[in-house]
Formats: structure tokens, C-alpha cells, sequence
């Protein structure tokens, strides 16, 4: 059996944590993560600057099942609706990666990862502000920009040392939601909790990742930000009032 991959600068939850993809059905989640809305909050401009917890959700069962369909009436969990609506179940996800070489950074771009959280835009595009990473401002807000995707399509390297920023997630799970564009998003796995097929093929650990919800992404089990475009809703009303995502990086 072929070794486990872990993404640079991330390292694996501890062994009771574990995602299954179920083939036709749930995300079976394993290791009673805390489960909690994540809301994409706006800067003064109105652009993607944090993240604001809102209603938690329990994860006492072992497993737990999610919803991955989009379909189920008692969201977040699982209803089996899946069975009675039509949907495409089938694991299609490939890694495409760029690398953009810039002044003191380096970042790497996998689009197929993008969820639309539009974290990559409020100082100027992460993009051009790697390529103007010698200077001290724009190095700054690539990391944050690169760092806040909550899928990891975006990561900074740093040139000289050749590491990556993250930020220290613990396992945990983030029900994403976007009231800038009337959308619910997908399921924001971060902490290096481990997702699996059934048959025990193993993903790529990653600090941080997004799962698809919505059951319309083209990239299952990832989320690639169809959700936006079909303004799905997972109608679980709750308001961000909890606490804000830290803004250091390491």
C-alpha cells in the first residue's frame, strides 16, 4: 500500500479524526470534530477579509453523516435523500498546480481547488502582489490573501527558506457561509483531519481543505465554487457571532 501524502506544511490530526466519502452517499465524520458555521465576513470595502463563527452544530455520533447531496431536509446531517434524488456521487478530483515566482515569495495556484471565497482580492490580487513581494506591504497581504483561502488552492512560500504560511488550525470543521452573494459553500476541513474513500484510498492530508456540499461540484469530493453559481442555500439560518479566524500566520 502506497504511503500516505501529507502537503508541506501541514501535519495529520491525531489518528481518531477521519472524513469517509461514502461512494453514493454521506461524508462520515470520525473523531467528534467541533462542526460550526463559518461566515465570509466583508472589510470596509466590501471584499472577503475574515471569517466569523455562527450556530455549532453537535458531532456525538460516531460516525456522523453530512450531507454531501445538497438535497437532505435536516442539513448539515444526513437524511437519506441521497437515494431519491438524482445527483452524481462519483469522486472525480485531480491536482492541476502553478507555480507563481515572485520578488521574496513564491505562490502555488490550484484552480481546481477555487470555492469563490474571493479572499484573494482585497489589496490587489495575490497574484501580482507576489510578483511585487519585495516590498514589505505587498509581501505582507500576499501571505494574508494566499493563507485566508480556506482551500488551500493559494499557498506563499517563502524563497529563501523554501517553508510555507499556514495558520495553526486544530481539527475542526467550518460550515461555510457567504451572505455577500446569497450562498451557502461547502464543508471547510482544516487541522490535517484525514479524508478517505471507502475503500481506504487516502486523499492528501492538507491543513486546510473544502468539501462539496451543494452534490454539484465538478471536482468531488472537493468543492469548486458551483455553489455560487446555482446560489445554493442550505437554509440553516444561523448569524456570526462568534469568534473571528486569527490573522497570524507562521
Amino acid at each position: 500500500m502506497s504511503k500516505t501524502k501529507i502537503e508541506t506544511g501541514s501535519s495529520p490530526a491525531e489518528e481518531r479524526f477521519g472524513i469517509t466519502v461514502t461512494e453514493r452517499g454521506p461524508l462520515l465524520i470520525y473523531g467528534r470534530p467541533p462542526l460550526a458555521e463559518q461566515f465570509i465576513m466583508p472589510d470596509d470595502a466590501g471584499e472577503s477579509w475574515y471569517f466569523q463563527e455562527g450556530r455549532r452544530f453537535p458531532t456525538e455520533a460516531e460516525p456522523t453523516a453530512l450531507c454531501r447531496c445538497g438535497a437532505s431536509k435536516r442539513k448539515p446531517y444526513c437524511d437519506g435523500t441521497h437515494e431519491r434524488t438524482e445527483w452524481d456521487p462519483e469522486p472525480t478530483s485531480r491536482d492541476e498546480a502553478e507555480l507563481i515566482e515572485g520578488g521574496s515569495l513564491t505562490m502555488t495556484d490550484n484552480a481546481r481547488y477555487c470555492v469563490f471565497a474571493r479572499f484573494c482580492h482585497p489589496c490587489g490580487d495575490a497574484w501580482t502582489l507576489t510578483e511585487r513581494s519585495d516590498a514589505p506591504e505587498a509581501r505582507q497581504m500576499a501571505i494574508r490573501e494566499a493563507s485566508m483561502c480556506p482551500s488551500g488552492r493559494l499557498m506563499a512560500w517563502d524563497r529563501t527558506t523554501g517553508k510555507p504560511f499556514e495558520f495553526r488550525f486544530a481539527p475542526s470543521l467550518g460550515l461555510i457561509e457567504d451572505p455577500a452573494i446569497g450562498s451557502s459553500g461547502g464543508l471547510w476541513v482544516r487541522g490535517g483531519i484525514p479524508v478517505r474513500r471507502e475503500d481506504g484510498r487516502t486523499y492528501e492530508i492538507r491543513n486546510r481543505t473544502v468539501l462539496c456540499r451543494c452534490g454539484k461540484s465538478a471536482n468531488k469530493p472537493y468543492c469548486d465554487g458551483t455553489h455560487a453559481a446555482v446560489k445554493w442555500r442550505d437554509g440553516l439560518a444561523g448569524e456570526p457571532v462568534g469568534e473571528r479566524l486569527p490573522e497570524e500566520v507562521c
